[in-house]
């Protein structure tokens, strides 16, 4: 009994990490924000509970699928996943992906709306297979161009209340597309060499780290101008346009020092720090929302 029971946790530990949880609790996060900036009160408690469930299920099942599909890579890039060690099966992780796509797809369309739906499925077949199949193989613009999949939360969220697509949710996703290289590129140069062994062209791999310091350090340039946007447009008030502008300015800062200290330490720190970043940067949003500050 006491066997099974390891062996129950085991599975299940095993079946959670191909869900990606940590990288499905920042995409639900910001697509919270989205459902919270869509109406000037709170949204119906329902539909936001059915609407982060289903995206929720939708972002696990692409995860799944980015393990399967990257279970012969990942004996390099990441030996301590399930699939590499053969704690899992790859038709177990098919199954297990079918059903969250589908339970995801169903629940959306009868709990939600069919517009949250289609868009959430377009963002998980566009993730899961354009960018983990083929992109990502393809060219070393597979982060920019695929980051537009992963850049959809905000838009996932605002539909699931209003069920339309507005002006504003296309920032926010604006916002996240932008901020995706420089997020992205400092963990791709500190895991250069992994890359390099499993024939990934990541931006360092095929242009070289310098490179790619240089664009990282003038996308986060192109974001501070970018992260503007909502205040400029009208949908926001100082209190996110001066968060806006020292988080910018701490991101500059952190993508310099890349420029300065060439080791995979300071690249580390800039690649957490962007997580500290993208998360602040949408909670001063949210706050903004509701204590509107003005001149």
């Amino acid at each position: 009994m006491v066997n099974q029971s390891v062996v129950t946790l085991s599975s299940l530990k095993n079946y959670l990490e191909l869900c990606k949880p940590n990288v499905v609790l920042e995409m639900l996060f910001t697509a919270a924000v989205g459902m919270l900036l869509a109406v000037p009160g709170l949204p119906p408690v329902e539909k936001v509970a059915y609407g982060l469930l289903g995206i929720a299920l939708s972002a696990a099942s692409a995860a799944a699928i980015n393990h399967l599909i990257d279970r012969r890579i990942d004996t390099v890039l990441n030996p301590h996943r399930p699939l590499p060690n053969n704690y899992l099966k790859p038709s177990q992780v098919m199954v297990f992906a079918g059903i969250l796509g589908v339970v995801s797809m169903a629940l959306l369309i009868v709990k939600v709306n069919v517009l949250t739906a289609v868009l959430t499925f377009i963002s998980l077949f566009g993730y899961a297979i354009i960018y983990t199949l083929w992109l990502k193989r393809a060219t070393p613009q597979n982060i920019v161009i695929g980051g537009a999949f992963g850049a959809t939360p905000p838009l996932l969220g605002w539909a699931a209340i209003t069920g339309d697509i507005h002006p504003h949710a296309l920032l926010l996703v604006l916002i996240i597309f932008v901020w995706t290289p420089p997020h992205f590129w400092p963990l791709a140069i500190a895991r250069q060499e992994k890359y390099a062994l499993v024939n990934i062209p990541m931006l360092p791999v095929t242009h070289g780290e310098d490179f790619t310091r240089l664009q990282i350090l003038l996308y986060a340039i192109l974001l501070l101008i970018v992260t503007l946007l909502p205040y400029l447009a009208g949908m926001s008030e100082l209190i996110y346009l001066a968060s806006a502008i020292l988080l910018g300015f701490g991101f500059l800062y952190y993508t310099i020092q890349m420029r300065r200290y060439k080791d995979a330490k300071t690249a580390i720190k800039t690649f957490w720090f962007s997580i500290i970043y993208i998360t602040l940067l949408f909670a001063a949003l949210l706050v903004d929302h509701y204590v509107r500050v003005s001149l």
